[in-house]
């Protein structure tokens, strides 16, 4: 019997070295690990190991995309141990791709672990290491230790238009620790704002 749901549904596909473990994400965000661009996607995933940096193969499949202005994101991998982390990969990102914008950046926990995120829009908290997570906002000395990547942050807001992801001129770049859930709705949130297919 055919399905008269009008449920959306987001192709997604992901990209990224091995290092980056695209087939894990691609089972958390319901995607297909592609080594070619795939033209017929709703979106497209880049992830980065900041670790590992980024490959020649998808640095092409970034360009490759260049022409259809397909909505992308990047996905940066943030475990615990990293000697590089989430600043690292976003310099390499904006050498590599097109100019990525930070709307969230990773909190550590005192022994260093990648526990939380903070919302530069908003200066909301999630603390990914309590269960369920905490969310709060950020108080006055964290505000000061974000400032200007805020400022930032808003300066580039402010040439977008709301829907710029999903018509592919805005590349956010989210910070994502599989093993806490840390910005795993983040992404989320932002493929929701994709018309994708009925």
């Amino acid at each position: 019997m055919p399905s008269t749901s009008t449920e959306r549904v987001i192709h997604a596909s992901i990209y990224g070295h091995v290092s980056a473990t695209p087939e894990l994400f691609a089972t958390i965000f319901d995607a297909h690990h592609e080594r070619v661009v795939n033209h017929d996607a709703d979106v497209a995933i880049f992830l980065i190991n900041p670790a590992a940096g980024i490959d020649n193969e998808t640095i092409e499949n970034w360009r490759n995309l260049d022409e259809v202005q397909m909505p992308r994101m990047v996905v940066i991998t943030v475990m615990d141990g990293m000697e590089l982390d989430f600043d690292d990969a976003v310099m390499v990102a904006n050498r590599v791709f097109d100019s990525v914008v930070t709307p969230y950046l990773v909190l550590h926990g005192e022994n260093g672990t990648p526990i939380g995120t903070i919302s530069l829009d908003t200066f909301e908290t999630i603390d990914y290491s309590t269960e369920p997570m905490t969310f709060a906002h950020a108080d006055s000395e964290l505000q000061e230790l974000v400032a200007e990547f805020r400022e930032e942050y808003l300066e580039r807001m402010i040439e977008m238009e709301e829907g710029a992801f999903a018509a592919g001129i805005l590349f956010p770049a989210i910070p994502v620790n599989p093993a806490n859930g840390l910005g795993v709705d983040i992404v989320k949130r932002y493929l929701s704002e994709l018309p994708g297919s009925r």
